[in-house]
């Protein structure tokens, strides 16, 4: 009945170092200090509105969402290379935690609960009104505007004419998740499609086309992610330094020729022994960095099945430049 669509749009080159995926796995981390208080920008496209709002903000509440959405990043990555061993897989792992939390809110306890406790939420201990609050201070912090950053991470839901919706509830998640509303017509396919489709492409700046190519008639309401990303290296790629045609390795039978980008510089990394892999960071501007985990040839099966959130924490405090 409900459709979810998680889609990226990116300005930023992914370079590719090893078969199955971008390069094991790519974490994006926003690293903005924890203030005392966030100033909020929402916007709302449709009437073309912009508001600044201040949102109290406690390091404990962005503490607690961060770690139990990276519980569940790896427990959701775990599953993916079981189901489609030979897929490359890219996902972000907030959005489709925040997302399913969003789709929980209107929803009656006994699919409520089910839904927050696969997130990895303990309701016991953390209250709902807590925990949609929590995802309203994290989406606020990476929507945030920077000089050199550009990062929009943004929902929109469509909702057939047939079904009722309360208002209330409506106001809360367009206020909680930074999220769009739209009645469609989902009985005429082929209009409802274009619609959505055309939204997408303006939002994702015509970065992504034709997100949806298969409507069917049965569908009473379709929740859409999106996400549009463009930042600087702290140390920047040259044009001149380009290799028009080298070899990427799609699998392990398949390769490509590509251009690729080479540049030389010293970044943070960590030679984790037990694990099999090497952890590198290479920082943009605007205090975000990119973390890579690069498998030794061999071993990426066995990295996938023992990575987790508090082994990654840990190569923090062994990252070494050079």
């Amino acid at each position: 009945m409900a459709f979810l669509c998680n889609t990226c749009a990116s300005d930023h080159p992914v370079y590719h170092l090893h078969f199955r995926m971008s390069v094991f796995l790519y974490l994006f981390l926003l690293v903005s200090g924890l203030q005392t208080t966030i100033h909020c920008v929402q916007y709302n496209i449709s009437e073309g509105k912009v508001t600044t709002f201040h949102l109290p903000q406690q390091n404990a509440t962005l503490y607690k969402m961060s770690s139990i959405n990276a519980g569940f990043a790896f427990s959701l990555y775990h599953r993916f290379p079981v189901e489609n061993p030979d897929w490359n897989i890219f996902f972000s792992p907030e959005s489709t935690s925040a997302a399913l939390a969003m789709f929980s809110f209107g929803s009656g306890s006994n699919t409520q609960t089910p839904i927050l406790e696969v997130l990895g939420f303990n309701l016991t201990h953390t209250p709902i009104t807590e925990l949609h609050q929590g995802f309203q201070h994290l989406i606020c912090s990476l929507n945030f505007p920077k000089n050199e950053l550009e990062l929009q991470k943004r929902n929109a839901v469509f909702i057939g004419q047939q079904l009722k919706t309360l208002a209330r509830v409506l106001d809360d998640i367009k206020t909680l998740y930074e999220t769009e509303v739209f009645p469609i017509d989902f009985s005429n396919v082929s209009a409802a499609q274009q619609e959505i489709n055309s939204y997408v492409e303006k939002q994702a700046k015509g970065k992504i086309i034709d997100l949806i190519q298969d409507l069917r008639l049965n569908i009473i309401m379709i929740l859409v992610n999106y996400i549009h990303f463009k930042a600087q290296w702290a140390n920047p790629f040259h044009v001149s330094k380009t290799e028009e045609s080298s070899s990427f390795s799609v699998d392990k039978t398949t390769a490509i020729q590509v251009p690729m980008m080479h540049h030389l510089e010293q970044c943070y990394h960590f030679l984790d022994v037990k694990l099999n892999c090497t952890v590198l960071r290479m920082d943009y501007s605007e205090n975000a960095l990119a973390r890579s985990v690069l498998p030794k040839e061999g071993h990426i099966e066995g990295v996938e099945t023992t990575m987790s959130s508090k082994t990654l924490k840990k190569s923090n405090y062994l990252l070494k430049k050079g």
